[in-house]
């Protein structure tokens, strides 16, 4: 049977299914936005991990936001069958026209053929049942010299629409509750909006932090020329651990340094983006709260090591993205060398290459 042509005027109600971590579903956000712009009557629906959802929460053209709890399959059998069960009720009570899957996640093709839309699209992954499961399929993630935003905006090139430079802004909303408790922060250490350096040196992955010595020495640095520092983390130990270290390797006899105020473990993810949006400058290592700051418009040095900056760097003009120039091998997309867990590119990156790209931006 002919694939009826896909026409956005038909479009009543559409979901867009990413199921990754924070920085991916984020990065996610322009789809939801376009398909708002080209098909201003549909109502556009979002399903995601539930632990990710305030990187969506909120944005302007999102309808409804439908989540699947990690923590389902810890609860027993039955009441992750009950949870499951509800979940796809709450989905085919939509009537979805469009599902755009952006990701490789097998639930979608499930989803697919249970929720039975006009049209569906998923990046090419394998042939049978997965390709059979769609009616439009895009090229996978292929193209290292292509950034995540472009490759989830082919999804609906593969339907015959062109993005255009509005649909690309990545969207990330606070919210008035965030904004004002950082707004308090703020005052309560007396710091201006836009008069301190904001620096999230952390990830849950460690072969992807620089170390914490050359964390503090640039901390140093900025603090020498007067730049407060606010720093960050997840609240998760191996983080805090990472600041605490970072903290008790400043050098306490710098001359006349601007005041550090840790913050680490003490924000959610939305006052995470508050806070970063009143920064002077963000420099962080690639993870989801750098993706944050390039979202909330904040100049961003981004330290990256075997990962692909082309594909995952700060998305939007004004940003520097620093990485080893001594080591030809990186990006490898490993887990550290050789998998070990340290990754030589940065346990090398001197402090004065971090430091460079901060002044350009300061």
């Amino acid at each position: 049977m002919p694939i009826e042509a896909f026409s956005p005027a038909k479009l009543r109600r559409a979901l867009v299914i990413k199921l990754r971590h924070h920085g991916d579903v984020l990065l996610a956000s322009p789809v939801i936005s376009m398909l708002k712009r080209v098909a201003p009557q549909c109502e556009v629906d979002a399903l995601a991990y539930a632990d990710t959802a305030p990187m969506l929460q909120g944005h302007p053209a999102l309808a409804q936001l439908h989540l699947i709890d990690r923590n389902w399959k810890r609860q027993g059998l039955g009441r992750q069958v009950a949870a499951e069960w509800q979940l796809i009720s709450a989905l085919r009570a939509r009537h979805y026209d469009l599902v755009v899957h952006l990701s490789v996640h097998t639930r979608g093709a499930w989803l697919v053929r249970l929720l039975r839309p006009r049209w569906s699209v998923a990046p090419k992954f394998r042939s049978g049942f997965w390709a059979d499961s769609f009616t439009h399929l895009y090229p996978a993630q292929s193209d290292p010299l292509r950034h995540t935003v472009e490759t989830n905006l082919d999804s609906l090139r593969a339907l015959g629409l062109e993005p255009i430079a509005a649909d690309k802004r990545v969207a990330l909303v606070p919210g008035a509750n965030a904004e004002a408790r950082v707004a308090q922060l703020l005052a309560q250490h007396g710091l201006p909006a836009g008069g301190f350096i904001h620096v999230h040196p952390a990830s849950r992955w460690a072969f992807k932090c620089w170390p914490a010595e050359r964390v503090a020495a640039l901390c140093d640095a900025l603090a020498a020329k007067g730049w407060p520092i606010v720093l960050s983390s997840a609240p998760e130990p191996n983080e805090k651990a990472l600041i605490a270290a970072v903290c008790a390797a400043r050098d306490r006899n710098a001359v006349a340094p601007a005041p550090t105020v840790d913050l680490s473990g003490q924000l959610s993810l939305k006052e995470l983006a508050a806070l970063t949006a009143q920064a002077k400058l963000f420099v962080g290592v690639d993870s989801a709260p750098m993706h944050m700051a390039a979202a909330m418009g904040t100049p961003v040095v981004a330290i990256f090591g075997p990962s692909g900056d082309l594909e995952w760097g700060p998305w939007g003009a004004g940003h520097r993205v620093v990485a080893s120039n001594t080591h030809p091998c990186r990006p490898c997309g490993m887990a550290g060398c050789n998998d070990s867990k340290v990754s030589a590119c940065l346990t090398t990156l001197p402090v004065a290459q971090v430091l460079a790209a901060c002044e350009e931006l300061l």
